[in-house]
């Protein structure tokens, strides 16, 4: 008993700060990467800043959690780290996008100038004379002005403005910004300790010279001739191309450079033989984003002295100088772009918002400066705030921008109806049996002239009793295709199986290139699903098509008024007229008049759209001004009413402050109401980036909102000072 009390006590020893154990440390960061993101989503906090700040608390400037001698270059969090940073540097030069760049190849050109040299050239006696660096710190900091990384990039691609000129002059810009930078870097570190003469350029030409030759002529030849002869070695593939990773990181550091431009050009080198939608580059984007450059983000984190921002106030003036000068100048850059080239200010503001976000690109730069002492630890703790600040910056200003080119572009567009060759309606449930009115519902809204017939899918879960399950629900199919054989719509069944509801109808719907998916919606919060997220979250992270959350407990016949809420710029979404179709049939089949709930210019556009399709339905029009006034005027409609709310998906043009809280307010006060909740289908965001879908405007728009409404506090209080003045000047008349 004493042997096993004593076992116990050197276990409990284990867990003594710092931690000795590389087992127990290595578990707990990887505890870390798994819960942060999911926690601090809910606080729509970046999983890119939420690891930092994980960093920085078990740091040894925090709470001290992890030992110095495994966070080392030579412990195995340095390494992981180190191995995080040059996968950072060769995603980079893999995933951009030069079919883009040669097609604006000029306006790039341009623009690239322009956010490299502006900020270069106006960020120097910055850097040297207000912060006081010498020269090599000053240029190392200033090319770090110059980097930016398409951290708004996922907006413009749900937004579906990715393919216009702004966002291919951005990203054109990008490509010549970001290698620009790191030939400063190459120079800078193959300087003789900060001193740059005729010797030292001569050596650095001959080695780049030899290091480009390898990668550019003898590389591609071997890679070519790997990638078709070992084609059936899928696994080797992701082995071969690691191994080119950190050889060509090998050969930079051999010519006298840093080793993340190595691992740049790598990604340069292969960004031809490697397509953006492949196996592989899934394999390369999803251990990168899920192991190496998290520990290299928490490593940056501990970095990080806290204490120092707190203390001393001069940290405070490094980190408001640099951030500001960072977003001033990127904005200098994009509107001389636009004078140049007569574009529109929504489209100067969509280059200001892609371009002014430092991310992957700055963090190594500044890490590299760190670890050659050019830079001190102020300049560290400064550039994580610069990224947190611009990040949402860019997030916010290209959300704003891409909602003014979508509205210029919408005034300008004919309407149209959706083809009918495009129409296909897909029901989903676990089991057929009890969702025969869904069901009746999907034939309800389908166009009788409409090609595809209406699929109907049993998702099953992918267990042991999965077989047993698919030859009960085939039975009950052949009862349900019996029964549905008479219709004027077909009717096709079909049972599938998946380790989960959500993505087996996500994968189903792709393969049946479905443009709308009904799901039969029961859901119940408990406090476990608010913190991680319920089913409904689920489905919609990983479907981009329009999903119709439907609940139906009395008949049809029943509604005499459909209560149609929109969204501001509900119009504007890509799919606004294929769900406002359905919700048109609706009406028809059950002679109901529809009541909007939206703002004048949504309302204008349903209204044309009534007219174009030659719908015969009777609209009335409420002005949306507080959702708890509309939900105070739906109580009392609904024995009757059907309610059809569209609400918009994180970050989506239509998406604002509180949008998420909607659905569970409606469940609440309108109880007994049937109703159907539609999420508009959204544009696939390009898988080069989709790390940075979670960064968005959502802290920027609150405090936006917060400071409308102290100022309309403020403004309310003067008007009544103003109100009680008069009053009291008529009283003493």
């Amino acid at each position: 008993m004493d042997q096993f009390w004593q076992e116990f006590l050197d276990l409990v020893k284990e867990f003594k700060f710092p931690l000795e154990n590389p087992i127990l440390t290595f578990s707990i960061l990887l505890l870390i990467i798994l819960v942060s993101p999911i926690l601090l989503r809910k606080f729509r906090i970046p999983a890119l800043i939420g690891l930092i700040i994980s960093g920085v608390i078990i740091g040894p400037h925090g709470i001290n959690m992890i030992s110095e001698s495994v966070t080392a270059k030579s412990g195995f969090v340095g390494m992981f780290a180190t191995f995080g940073l040059l996968y950072i540097m060769f995603m980079a030069g893999l995933e951009l996008d030069m079919q883009e760049f040669k097609r604006y190849r000029n306006k790039s050109i341009t623009f690239g100038a322009l956010t490299f040299f502006i900020p270069l050239l106006l960020g120097y006696p910055v850097c040297r004379y207000a912060l006081g660096l010498n020269e090599m710190a000053s240029l190392l900091t200033a090319s770090m002005f110059a980097t930016h990384t398409l951290v708004a990039y996922p907006i413009v691609s749900k937004y579906g403005i990715s393919k216009m000129e702004a966002v291919a002059i951005a990203i054109g810009g990008t490509i010549l910004t970001d290698t620009a930078v790191l030939i400063i870097l190459a120079v800078i570190s193959g300087s003789d300790n900060g001193v740059i003469n005729a010797n030292v350029l001569i050596h650095l030409g001959v080695t780049l010279t030899i290091f480009s030759i390898i990668m550019f002529w003898l590389v591609p030849i071997i890679a070519r001739w790997f990638f078709s002869k070992l084609e059936s070695e899928k696994s080797s593939h992701y082995i071969f191309v690691l191994a080119i990773l950190f050889f060509a990181a090998f050969l930079a550091e051999a010519a006298g450079i840093e080793a993340i431009i190595g691992a740049f050009v790598a990604g340069l080198v292969l960004n031809r033989l490697i397509p953006h939608s492949s196996t592989l580059m899934n394999r390369i984007e999803f251990i990168g984003n899920s192991l190496f450059i998290p520990f290299f983000l928490i490593a940056i984190g501990m970095v990080v002295n806290v204490k120092a921002l707190y203390t001393d106030p001069w940290a405070w003036a490094v980190a408001g100088i640099l951030t500001a000068f960072a977003i001033f100048s990127k904005f200098l850059a994009a509107w001389f772009t636009q004078l140049l080239f007569r574009m529109k200010a929504s489209e100067r503001q969509v280059i200001f918002g892609l371009s002014t976000a430092h991310a992957a690109a700055t963090l190594a730069v500044i890490r590299v400066g760190y670890d050659m002492h050019l830079l001190s630890i102020d300049i560290v703790n400064g550039t994580v705030i610069l990224i947190l600040i611009t990040s949402m910056t860019a997030s916010f200003v290209t959300e704003s921008a891409g909602k003014r080119l979508l509205i210029d572009q919408a005034k300008s567009e004919p309407l149209e109806g959706p083809a009918l060759r495009s129409q296909h309606l897909m029901v989903a449930a676990n089991e057929l049996i009890g969702n025969e009115q869904l069901l009746d519902f999907s034939i309800l809204i389908t166009d009788k002239k409409v090609i595809n017939p209406i699929s109907v899918v049993s998702v099953l879960d992918n267990d042991g009793e999965a077989e047993k399950r698919i030859r009960r629900s085939r039975k009950h199919m052949d009862d349900f295709i019996h029964h549905y054989s008479g219709g004027e719509i077909s009717v096709q069944a079909m049972a599938t199986i998946d380790h989960n509801f959500s993505s087996g109808v996500a994968r189903v719907s792709k393969e049946l290139v479905a443009d709308i998916v009904l799901i039969n919606d029961n859901s119940s919060l408990n406090f476990l699903k608010r913190l991680v997220g319920d089913d409904r979250d689920h489905l919609l992270d990983v479907c981009e098509k329009s999903v119709f959350f439907c609940q139906f407990n009395q008949p049809f016949t029943t509604y005499r008024t459909i209560a149609l809420i929109c969204p501001p710029f509900a119009e504007l979404e890509t799919s606004f007229n294929q769900w406002l179709e359905r919700v048109f049939r609706i009406s028809k089949e059950l002679n109901s008049s529809i009541e909007v709930y939206a703002t004048p210019d949504t309302y204008d556009k349903i209204d044309a759209y009534k007219t174009f399709r030659k719908f015969g339905a009777k609209l009335k029009h409420f002005i949306i001004e507080d959702p708890e006034e509309t939900l105070r005027l739906l109580e009392n409609k609904q024995e009757y009413a059907l309610l059809v709310a569209v609400f918009s998906r994180k970050g989506s043009v239509s998406s604002f402050l509180g949008m998420d809280l909607l659905p569970q307010r409606m469940e609440r006060q309108l109880d007994k109401m049937d109703r159907i909740f539609i999420y508009p289908a959204q544009q696939p965001i390009d898988s080069a980036f989709g790390s940075y879908d979670d960064i968005n405007a959502g802290p920027l728009t609150a405090i936006t909102r917060l400071s409308k409404g102290v100022g309309d506090i403020f403004r309310k209080t003067e008007e009544e000072k103003t109100e009680a003045t008069e009053e009291t000047d008529q009283t003493k008349k």
